[in-house]
Formats: structure tokens, sequence, C-alpha cells
């Protein structure tokens, strides 16, 4: 049970990582989303709702008495700045971060399906609520995005079509 718990460990210091390279991506995108205020809107309430997942993840790697990476969640933050700059000089740039962010709550759902699997097979009831919570939200996330995605884009097309700034903001 013992190589469990360290393998817990390591993927929550993944986990942790990977919300910190949620929250550079994001913070970049808020930046450039001035013509999309939904979007907007949501990915700074998503920004504060990652900060506090993140915050959960580093409780449940203090229950099992471990701290997390500083060069794990180093690097998630580097990948995070990357990832946002990466479609910044993309006219579509608002629907491809839109199509990334879902793909995103994807992967984070995923992650999280696993690390609540893991916390139940060692029997850490509390870590598995906590991480639980952070599903809940990926998953409402996920959702929003799916939901959201053909008007973001109506509204990309939109703004091309009637040649006003369609992308977001420089």
């Amino acid at each position: 049970m013992a190589e469990i718990k360290d393998t817990l460990a390591d993927w929550l210091r993944d986990a942790y990582a990977m919300e910190n390279q949620a929250v550079e991506m994001l913070e970049r995108q808020t930046e450039r989303l001035e013509h999309y205020p939904d979007m907007l809107a949501k990915v700074r309430e998503h920004v504060a709702v990652t900060r506090r997942q993140a915050d959960r993840v580093r409780e449940c790697l203090q229950r099992l008495g471990t701290d997390t990476s500083s060069i794990k969640t180093g690097i998630g933050m580097l990948i995070g700045n990357a990832q946002s700059l990466s479609g910044i000089f993309a006219s579509d740039e608002v629907v491809k971060a839109g199509i990334f962010n879902y793909a995103f709550e994807q992967f984070e759902i995923a992650n999280y399906r696993v690390l609540v699997a893991t916390a139940r097979q060692i029997g850490d009831a509390e870590v598995a609520r906590l991480l639980e919570e952070n599903l809940r939200e990926e998953e409402e996330m996920a959702a929003w995005i799916e939901s959201n995605l053909p008007q973001l884009t109506q509204t990309y097309l939109q703004r091309k079509m009637a040649g006003q700034h369609a992308e977001a903001k420089r």
C-alpha cells in the first residue's frame, strides 16, 4: 500500500503543476478577450476556481505527508505561458483557445478520475473527497465550454464578416 501512496503523491505533484499551468494559460487568455465578454468572464472565474483546485491538491499532498515539486510546478507554468502565446498571431486565436480549453478540461477530468480512484484504493476518503470536488468543477467548466463553443464561433465569424476585429486584442 505504501507504493500506491507514493504513486498517488507523485501524481498529485503532477496535478499541482497541471493546475499552475492552467492558471498561467488562462491568465494570458484574459489579456486578449475584450471582444468576447462571456468567455472573458468565464475564464476569469475559472482562474479563481483553478487556484482553489491547486490549493486542494496541495492539501492532499500535505495529508499524505509530502509537498509539491517546485521543478514540476515551474515547468507547468512555463508550458502554460508557451501554450497561451502559441496562438497569439493567429486571427482565429479565440476559437482555437476555446477548442484547446475544452481539450485541456478533458485532460484534467481524466487526471482527477485517476486520482480519485487511487485515493480510494489507499482508503483515504478525505483526499478522494477533495479531488472529487476538483473533478466536479472541471466537469462543469468542460460542459460550459462545450455549450458555448458554437456561440463563440458564431460571434467570431460575425465580427470577421462585418470587418470588425474578430481576433482577440493584442
